[in-house]
């Protein structure tokens, strides 16, 4: 009898989509305790009393986009077991096809798409020989995006997503810079130094954040889906992007419920950008499509005109 030989896995994320290194430098901290062991670890140490501070050092590391979910597969007897894992903490869609298949075949048949609870794992699919009497092989490519499909977005007020009493508008609506694709076209690109506060423009749950990022440039293939950024999901199921914020400017932590005013960040220039500033977005998942829906907001002096421009 045949069994399946061979086993290749892709997965991949459909993420963040506003223009947001070769090396980006995510940190790790060494140091010494006073009786001279060394250490590392993702953030100083909080008792300071126990090290030796003069010696705490930053070891600069590579630093690349967080997966949305992880594809798992694993044998049970003849069989194996797909299972997608959601990374965030809001909904994801999954789609699970096969790359190539030799006498293998899924159940539910593929492709498949899912969508992941947060935090959730689900088995997609389980694979099998179609003919017992020889073996097979097969890869298995996994596409992932934020937000649940069946979401239900509502015409809503938003707030000024920055704290400042006066403020340009550097990109509008259909910008042909950077806000000419679906994920993009109803962004909202707000000029903003480096540090000032960034808040949340309506409540919600902090699903996604990016934080490791530090440098900035014009060039996509480096630069592209390199920004830290916070992703809130709304009650509706839709989102709110803010992206190219400070490097150790994120200030929200996943799994966090933020109200509408409260600071989530800093703005900074981190990312595919020409400068520093926000990116403000309003995304819902389409079936697998991450796409941007126009919204209403508020500024200090009444409601905004977001016209398109560049």
């Amino acid at each position: 009898m045949g069994g399946l030989r061979s086993l290749l896995l892709f997965a991949s994320g459909l993420a963040l989509a506003s223009g947001t290194c070769p090396v980006h430098a995510a940190k790790v901290y060494k140091w010494t305790d006073r009786n001279g062991v060394t250490h590392y670890g993702d953030h100083v140490p909080q008792n300071a009393a126990a090290t030796q501070s003069s010696r705490i050092s930053v070891i600069p590391v590579r630093a690349e986009p967080s997966a949305i979910a992880r594809l798992r597969v694993e044998r049970a007897g003849e069989r194996y077991l797909a299972w997608a894992d959601n990374t965030l903490s809001g909904p994801i869609e999954v789609a699970l096809d096969f790359n190539r298949a030799d006498n293998v075949a899924g159940s539910p048949h593929l492709p498949m798409r899912k969508v992941i609870p947060p935090r959730g794992t689900l088995l997609v699919s389980t694979l099998s020989v179609s003919d017992p009497s020889r073996g097979g092989d097969f890869e298995l490519a996994m596409e992932s995006v934020p937000g649940d499909p069946a979401a239900r977005p509502r015409n809503v007020d938003y707030l000024l997503p920055l704290r400042q009493s006066q403020f340009r508008i550097d990109q509008g609506f259909g910008g042909s810079f950077s806000h000419s694709d679906p994920q993009n076209r109803y962004a909202v690109d707000f000029a903003a130094p480096v540090g000032t506060p960034v808040l949340a423009a309506r409540a919600g749950l902090v699903m996604q954040v990016e934080s490791d990022f530090e440098r900035a440039g014009l060039n996509q293939e480096k630069y592209g889906g390199r920004a830290n950024f916070v992703r809130i999901l709304h009650e509706d199921g839709s989102m709110g992007l803010y992206a190219h914020l400070k490097s150790e400017g994120v200030q929200a932590r996943v799994g966090q419920r933020v109200v509408a005013g409260q600071q989530i960040g800093l703005s900074g220039n981190t990312g595919f950008t020409t400068g520093p500033h926000l990116h403000f977005v309003i995304q819902v998942n389409r079936g697998m499509r991450l796409e941007s829906i126009p919204f209403r907001m508020t500024g200090p002096q009444g409601p905004l005109r977001i016209a398109g421009n560049r």
